[in-house]
């Protein structure tokens, strides 16, 4: 009962009552072995709570356990949500204290504007941290260095455990450097879903269609960037993203484009999950093992038994295993 808020020794003490409700309050602490003089104190809290009822000085009565715990369930539930309702509150600490620091006052309601690295990099993280749906981006970069990928994979592998749904647009050339290509895979490992394109000058970050990042100079990203939080112009941006993401090709179309092998048209992450379901583990552990959440893992499963024409998993598994995929 300790989930409920009772103590150890309230709690004997209220069940010894239930088993012997006769028992006189003096003797209570013989009985238990308790220290007589906390008797007293823990009868009047176990009172309070409803568990017990006083019927004289000398004798208490048990409540009836089904009513007492109905009771003590909804006084908690009671507590926890006005902690969760803190808890929540609490998300606008981050800004309450960025509000303290020293900003430039020359730019437009809405609008942050970042020069330094550091604190471009700091509010990435901080908006990356408190998305809750979706991540878009467009990046025209022709390939990553060791120092993008390391700085960039743990808040995209964060968002993408956590199950957000993440959009990203690249050149095509970008495939041509090893390193960059094998990220991106990793990505696409995880669930996000990567476009290719020809060409695009444009450089922007969007999260949960309400903060967008944007360079401060398209032709030189060093020298800052501008933060947006208005609606109509981030409404603007997230219609941008959109327009250049259906002029994309699928990551795993555009390195599979002339391959006549069914089986090339695999990701990796696709037969992670064939080998996970022929396993027979329930999802959750399937989507651990492969480093998914499990969300992005049913929908995988979902794909992939629609691509082999499965009416359920475990045909999908045979149907996998007939072809040798698995």
């Amino acid at each position: 009962m300790a989930v409920l808020g009772i103590a150890e020794d309230e709690e004997r003490i209220y069940r010894h009552f239930l088993r012997n409700p006769e028992t006189p309050v003096t003797e209570v602490h013989l009985a238990l072995e308790l220290d007589p003089k906390s008797i007293e104190r823990q009868l009047g809290r176990l009172c309070e709570l409803g568990l017990l009822r006083r019927l004289d000085r000398e004798t208490v009565a048990p409540v009836d356990p089904e009513g007492a715990v109905a009771r003590l369930i909804d006084q908690r539930l009671g507590e926890l949500h006005e902690e969760l309702q803190q808890v929540t509150a609490s998300r606008r600490l981050a800004e309450s204290l960025r509000s303290e620091q020293r900003r430039p006052e020359a730019t437009p309601r809405g609008i942050e504007q970042l020069t330094e690295l550091h604190e471009i990099r700091d509010r990435i993280d901080d908006l990356a941290f408190f998305a809750r749906d979706e991540v878009l981006s467009v990046e025209p970069y022709t390939a990553l260095t060791p120092e993008n990928i390391q700085q960039s994979r743990p808040l995209d592998l964060r968002c993408l455990n956590r199950g957000l749904s993440v959009r990203n647009v690249v050149l095509r050339e970008a495939l041509e450097d090893a390193d960059t290509l094998a990220y991106l895979r990793e990505l696409e490992a995880h669930g996000a879903r990567i476009r290719v394109v020809d060409e695009t000058t444009e450089r922007v970050l969007i999260y949960d269609r309400h903060s967008a990042v944007v360079p401060l100079d398209p032709e030189d990203s060093g020298r800052g960037a501008l933060i947006a939080h208005e609606g109509a112009l981030v409404n603007n941006l997230v219609a941008l993203f959109e327009r250049i993401w259906d002029q994309g090709e699928d990551l795993d179309d555009v390195l599979n484009e002339g391959g006549d092998d069914e089986e090339s048209a695999l990701s990796e992450v696709e037969r992670q999950v064939f080998v996970a379901m022929c396993s027979g583990d329930k999802d959750e552990v399937n989507a651990r093992s492969i480093g998914v959440s499990v969300r992005t893992y049913r929908r995988h499963v979902a794909e992939l038994m629609q691509l082999l024409g499965a009416g359920n998993r475990a045909q999908a598994a045979l149907l996998a295993r007939d072809r040798g995929w698995v």
